[in-house]
């Protein structure tokens, strides 16, 4: 089936796989727009909340409401989403979702209203789904189709790279907040964001050969038949139950950490610096991962160090009122911060080839994305309501079920 659905589309940037050098350009301008498209869309977020509650007269939760709903706008859109790639290609819906991201941010250093708050975010959800990883992760798996080599080293490079939005624009954001006020730093951001982010996804993503109407519904049902078959069978669920309880157990240590770490009487400093650490570690794992897949099975990798990442999570409330306990159960956890979003590429084009990528991928993201967006606000009623302890039980669980979920996946 692998080599039948490679052969079936073109590629979705319209390359040829062994054309290297504008298979770099590829990479490298998607590397700059995931970095830039994270960081204003979703990292920058944090450093607004304060300054719009005050501004909007709403509280904290309710600002942060915004930002969930953004997720869930994304994560509803990725099936549609995941076709258009798959049947268009990324150029048109990339640069598309580029400008509907950049007039979104300016629409909101607009906002006066809370519900104009929310539909602002509603706008990002949706621009969020067209132009960041999962997007740009089917525009290389297509690029690379019968390349393996080539689909390992540009998703590396771009997650890399990217693996440093939330380092460059939190600091940056902050420093525009504080000289400018939020309303004209988001302006500044649209601007930045805009001005890298549409042209080189409109110049750079080469347009899709044109293909007879034959071929194109012919490779449209190849397409469908892939998607059905797949989603009626056992491993593809197995992928689906995987990635959505480690997804939703990182979204929570990456949301709870810093309060964790000072309840467990840490310094504010010491518990942001550690928490900082998983943006730098998932680069760590990301290399660990990519390297070792030429050796071992990667669903044994990944099963591995979701397992490692369980432990980190027990291990954290015995161990971790100490400065060491605390760094090495944050180590031991930030390994496996990055490393799903190389991993599931890797696994479905294994399995099922390229021609469905991008519909497949959607389709797992519906269910991975939710929990991302939902897992931190059950984490937080959980820890009100039993401890923090417990926060950290389920996050270990969430991770043992992927371990085991990925091992049944790689025997069938």
């Amino acid at each position: 089936m692998s080599a039948r659905a490679d052969s079936a589309v073109p590629a979705i940037g319209g390359l040829v796989p062994s054309r290297n050098r504008q298979g770099r350009q590829v990479v490298a301008a998607l590397a700059v727009t995931q970095t830039i498209g994270y960081g204003v869309l979703y990292y920058a977020f944090s450093v607004f909340l304060a300054p719009m509650a005050r501004d909007l007269r709403a509280t904290n939760a309710q600002i942060a409401a915004a930002l969930t709903l953004s997720i869930l706008i994304a994560a509803l859109c990725a099936p549609l989403v995941g076709r258009l790639l798959d049947t268009r290609g990324g150029r048109a819906l990339m640069t598309a979702g580029s400008l509907l991201g950049t007039v979104a941010v300016l629409a909101w250093s607009r906002v006066e209203s809370l519900p104009q708050l929310y539909a602002v975010f509603a706008a990002i959800g949706v621009a969020c789904s067209m132009v960041l990883y999962e997007a740009a992760f089917a525009v290389i798996v297509s690029l690379y189709a019968g390349n393996e080599r080539g689909r390992a080293k540009g998703l590396l490079a771009l997650t890399i790279v990217a693996g440093f939005a939330s380092s460059i624009f939190l600091p940056l954001t902050g420093v525009l907040v504080d000289r400018y006020g939020w309303r004209t730093a988001l302006a500044i951001l649209a601007l930045i964001y805009g001005t890298a982010a549409i042209p080189l996804h409109a110049l750079v993503l080469r347009r899709r050969a044109r293909t007879a109407r034959t071929q194109a519904s012919a490779a449209a049902q190849e397409r469908a038949a892939i998607v059905r078959a797949a989603t009626r069978r056992r491993p593809f669920w197995l992928l689906v139950i995987a990635f959505t309880a480690n997804g939703g157990a990182v979204a929570t240590v990456a949301v709870l950490l810093i309060t964790y770490l000072i309840h467990l009487g840490h310094p504010p400093v010491l518990a942001a610096t550690l928490a900082g650490l998983l943006g730098v570690l998932s680069v760590t794992g990301r290399l660990v991962t990519t390297g070792l897949q030429t050796r071992l099975p990667a669903a044994y990798i990944a099963a591995a160090i979701f397992a490692l990442q369980g432990v980190a999570a027990l291990l954290l409330p015995l161990v971790g009122r100490s400065m060491a306990g605390a760094i090495g159960a944050v180590l031991l956890f930030g390994l496996g911060f990055g490393i799903a979003s190389i991993t599931l590429p890797h696994l479905l084009v294994g399995r099922y080839g390229t021609a469905a990528y991008a519909s497949l991928a959607g389709r797992i993201a519906v269910f991975s994305v939710t929990d991302k967006a939902l897992a931190p606000l059950g984490a937080v009623a959980l820890a009100q309501a039993a401890g923090y302890g417990w926060v950290m039980g389920a996050v270990a669980a969430a991770c043992a079920i992927a371990a085991f979920a990925l091992v049944a996946y790689h025997r069938l």
